[in-house]
């Protein structure tokens, strides 16, 4: 009896393990970029807004640089400038496509097994402005290859991001001067 229990709890633990870690997933009503280039994607981009969360609490100048790793895996390396402590702050991780490479539904981890989703949800045809959502409406950033962003990309990425449920006057406007 004590073995069918033992056998039981393995069981739902790995389950639910396996579920915790392989967990990615895209807001509801949201829709990844379809076709996607994942070439032009590639390169420097400069963070012009975000949610705040800890890892990149009070950070300013912000990047990512996204870089091929090996077959199926992109560098992330993100990079910001901590005001307070007067330094930069680095971390590197890894992407993998969820779905296939023509699909903007990646998977992104800088801790081990932990992933977290990263669908690009609108970009412009010429891969300059960029509107990334996490899993969920805890997460969201809006992304150039330059230091600004045009008022009407700007105001349709807002209006974009509403739509789904984000409340953007949460989002956190970078200092990249």
């Amino acid at each position: 009896m004590k073995e069918k229990y033992l056998i039981r709890l393995t069981t739902v633990t790995l389950f639910v393990m396996f579920s915790f870690f392989a967990c990615v997933s895209i807001p509801k009503g949201a829709v990844a970029v379809h076709p996607f280039k994942k070439e032009k994607y590639l390169g420097t981009w400069y963070e012009i807004a975000r949610f705040d969360f800890r890892f990149e609490k009070g950070l300013s100048h912000v990047t990512a640089n996204y870089s091929l790793s090996s077959p199926g895996v992109i560098r992330v390396d993100n990079r910001g400038y901590d005001d307070a402590n007067k330094r930069w702050k680095e971390s590197i991780g890894k992407a993998k496509f969820v779905e296939s490479e023509d699909v903007a539904r990646l998977k992104v981890s800088f801790f081990g097994p932990f992933y977290g989703g990263y669908n690009v949800i609108a970009l412009d045809d010429q891969y300059r402005y960029a509107l990334v959502a996490g899993n969920d409406l805890d997460y969201l950033w809006i992304l150039s290859r330059e230091k600004t962003i045009p008022q009407a990309v700007k105001d349709d990425y807002l209006a974009k991001a509403k739509s789904l449920g984000y409340d953007t006057g949460k989002l956190i406007w970078t200092n990249q001067d």
